[in-house]
């Protein structure tokens, strides 16, 4: 069965970046048991009150940042779109009760194309990408990634990009590689036990039980592409964390697999 994966995202930069995450980000492809079928992707930056389900042809590449270097405004990720894959999963969501729609002309946002970039450079696996609405709550956000769990069986990877310990305006512009900020790493590791432990009680509850969850989560369009991987794995419930390191002191670059 194909894995499934969160990844952070970090800055809109991480494509043109050099360091240990974007190593590993380019290595990952060859851990995987074979080559997936489709791209299965969730991003934090495309948001919607009722899940969308893109059907294009063709992606186009939106450019959602400004103020980055002009290369990465002339980048693209034209990966093609997989019409039997995008029926299955509005199959799959609304067979599970959630209602779900497609989406004819939606690009890609960086939350997506920057992560496969890294990862499959070549774009010559086929991409649909979903939504995701921060006004679901916790356990619904699992049971949406619990209901594409099939699609593993079928070589499909899903992916959730988003980013868990993601605050911008706690962010040090110019920390050094080494500066962590220890609230952020203690709400990382208390992630990292309820993920590890499967314990979904505690997890769905993060908000209120997690140390500085409203300094790290601040908005939780990050934080619920976790939750829609992690869903995903449902059948095996087996978690493993893959890489974490930080930028500027408190963002997570963060990689979970999820078998």
């Amino acid at each position: 069965m194909m894995p499934s994966y969160f990844f952070a995202h970090g800055a809109p930069s991480l494509v043109i970046e050099d360091h240990e995450y974007t190593s590993f980000l380019k290595n990952i492809a060859a851990t995987l048991p074979r080559k997936p079928k489709a791209i299965v992707i969730f991003s934090a930056h495309w948001e919607h009150t009722v899940q969308q389900v893109s059907a294009v042809d063709t992606y186009s590449t939106i450019y959602d940042f400004s103020g980055f270097p002009e290369e990465m405004y002339r980048m693209t990720y034209p990966a093609s779109g997989d019409a039997s894959v995008t029926e299955q999963v509005l199959s799959l969501l609304n067979d599970a009760g959630i209602p779900a729609v497609s989406d004819t002309s939606r690009g890609l946002d960086h939350g997506a194309w920057a992560v496969l970039k890294l990862i499959f450079p070549d774009a010559d696996i086929p991409v649909v990408a979903l939504s995701v609405n921060r006004y679901l709550d916790n356990a619904k956000q699992y049971e949406i990634g619990k209901a594409l769990a099939k699609l593993r069986e079928q070589d499909v990877l899903i992916i959730g990009s988003g980013g868990i310990v993601h605050n911008l305006r706690q962010i040090k512009w110019g920390a050094g590689a080494g500066t962590i900020d220890p609230w952020a790493f203690e709400f990382d590791t208390w992630i990292e036990k309820r993920l590890k432990d499967w314990d979904l009680q505690e997890l769905f509850r993060y908000s209120e039980l997690a140390p500085y969850a409203d300094r790290a989560v601040p908005t939780s369009e990050h934080f619920i592409p976790l939750l829609l991987a992690m869903g995903s794995g449902d059948g095996v419930r087996q978690a493993e964390l893959l890489h974490r390191s930080y930028q500027w002191g408190s963002l997570s670059l963060t990689a979970w697999r999820f078998n």
